[in-house]
């Protein structure tokens, strides 16, 4: 299974694989690849970066996601959203957090 993989700035260290069952054979036209993702989901992503191509059958494990999870998701959904790891995320709430309350008292 082929996947391109994106990044967006408005969300450090989350990645959306998007499947290529077709690849090569689907470069022939121009194509939006992140429209397989649900709409609200998507508009809340901002605007992405393309990072890689990758071929899952010649890769033996990714780096923080189980290699069987994201091939399942991409055969069921078509994508699939590799999140930061938890402390990662506890820290952008943190920061999210004491920005809102500073904005309070500007």
């Amino acid at each position: 299974m082929h996947c391109d993989i994106y990044k967006f700035p408005k969300h450090p260290d989350m990645y959306v694989y998007i499947a290529r069952p077709d690849y090569p054979d689907d470069t022939d036209e121009i194509k939006d690849w992140l429209s397989v993702l649900p709409k609200d989901f998507r508009a809340g992503l901002g605007t992405s970066k393309f990072v890689m191509h990758l071929d899952l059958s010649n890769t033996k494990k990714l780096a923080r996601v189980d290699k069987e999870e994201v091939l399942a998701k991409l055969q069921e959904k078509g994508y699939f959203v590799q999140m930061p790891p938890a402390d990662v995320m506890r820290r952008q709430a943190e920061i999210r957090a004491k920005e809102a309350q500073d904005n309070k008292y500007d």
